[in-house]
């Protein structure tokens, strides 16, 4: 399993470095985020196939994964293709200038694939000690949570787009549908797809590699999701102060009076 986990390390890079010379010629290093969902469906898929057993549990795993992954990926590029980059990575490349092109690769690249690789953890552990039992309780209750994720993922999604296609709604603030229980549906959709993959993990036994849904919930509200996007839209929309008094932050909840 060790040899396995290592090897897939060696994938994850090849594919973040040759994504990395692809932004340099298009100048354009938000490529990065269209991958991470198809990163995990390509990097699952070497597990499923690697093992060679093909279980129960593997098949519906791989089936979860790949249905989340690649709408992700495809949601993503259709809101941010011929958009340019993204303001965060401009201001890095102002920052860093010429040097950012080195910077970049060790700073977003390898970064990302690090941490992809750390939390694919979770979809090795399922993998690896599915075992040819029949579906048990606890895979149920995972294709439960992961199909409530999903819902709330996509669905806020689509939501926001529509939202945001509206012309009339610039600068106000999402408060109806599935964003007037929480104010991160989308994040709290990915959070729980990901819990969805750690209880078909904890159902094999491998309880240690849940490690990944516990990193990705870690990162989605602390580092990149929740809280820096909080840091930045208070400023630019007036209205989400009382947004924020009415509305639960993560876990969806009926808004307060």
């Amino acid at each position: 399993m060790i040899q396995l986990y290592f090897k897939s390390l060696v994938l994850i890079m090849s594919m973040m470095t040759v994504l990395w010379i692809v932004s340099v010629f298009i100048k354009n290093v938000s490529i990065v985020d269209l991958f991470w969902g198809i990163g995990f469906v390509l990097t699952n898929a070497f597990y499923f196939l690697a093992t060679k057993t093909y279980y129960p549990v593997q098949i519906i795993l791989f089936i979860m994964v790949t249905v989340w992954g690649v709408r992700l990926s495809v949601y993503l590029a259709w809101r941010n293709i011929g958009k340019g980059e993204d303001f965060r990575y401009q201001e890095f490349r102002r920052k860093y200038g010429r040097n950012y092109t080195w910077i970049s690769f060790f700073q977003t690249f390898m970064l990302q694939g690090i941490l992809m690789w750390i939390i694919s953890v979770t979809l090795l552990g399922a993998n690896v000690y599915a075992g040819s039992r029949g579906i048990k309780f606890l895979d149920y209750m995972g294709i439960t949570v992961w199909i409530i994720g999903l819902v709330f993922e996509a669905g806020s999604d689509y939501q926001l787009a529509r939202f945001k296609m509206n012309k009339a709604n610039k600068g106000k603030v999402l408060n109806s549908g599935l964003w007037r229980y929480t104010r991160h549906p989308n994040y709290f959709g990915d959070s729980a797809v990901w819990w969805g993959y750690g209880l078909l993990c904890l159902s094999t036994g491998s309880y240690p590699m849940v490690l990944g849904s516990l990193l990705m919930t870690l990162l989605i509200i602390k580092v990149s999701g929740v809280a820096l996007l909080e840091k930045t839209i208070k400023e630019r929309k007036p209205e989400y102060e009382e947004y924020i008094r009415k509305t639960s932050s993560f876990i969806p909840w009926f808004p307060r009076k």
